[in-house]
């Protein structure tokens, strides 16, 4: 049975949701998101909930007042019609949709405010990712760099929905 969660945009007072999320992924999953066995969380934490909703945008899933999934996009500034996109889900909420319902949101998303083309790195072996974005994102391409994919997709267009 599929779940739909409810998301909104991540908030500056959201860091203390964001610290109790860290403390509960798993060292796999925090290796998958950051592609290195960070013990605690990256230096620049902060800039996880400072986004200004335009040129860098969150999305976040609260259950029991408590975030459980992050999907993130970063536009570049030479480019803004492209952007890197970034998810992580909570270890026990994995496998449920919420990683799934977090993308499908924030490519809609972007997809509205002119970004045309999305960029993730993404580890080879991580087989849930990569079957959600060959779903969600049927144009994708993954190219192989060292155990990696390097994933670049087209938007979907407002007249072809993202996949569910």
């Amino acid at each position: 049975m599929d779940l739909f969660v409810t998301t909104r945009p991540v908030r500056p007072d959201d860091g203390p949701l964001f610290r109790r999320l860290w403390d509960r992924l798993s060292p796999e999953t925090v290796y998958r998101r950051f592609h290195a066995p960070l013990r605690s969380p990256p230096a620049e934490a902060h800039r996880l909930v400072d986004v200004d909703h335009v040129l860098r945008e969150a999305l976040v899933v609260v259950v029991g007042g408590e975030v459980v999934g992050v999907a993130r996009y970063d536009r570049s500034p030479a480019d803004p019609a492209t952007a890197d996109v970034a998810v992580v889900v909570e270890d026990g909420w994995q496998g449920v949709g919420v990683g799934r319902q977090l993308l499908i949101e924030l490519i809609e998303l972007a997809g509205r405010r002119g970004v045309r083309t999305l960029h993730a790195d993404v580890q080879a072996d991580n087989n849930r990712m990569v079957g959600l974005i060959r779903r969600l994102l049927p144009g994708a391409v993954l190219t192989p760099e060292h155990g990696v994919y390097a994933v670049r997709s087209p938007v979907p267009s407002a007249a072809t929905p993202v996949a569910a």
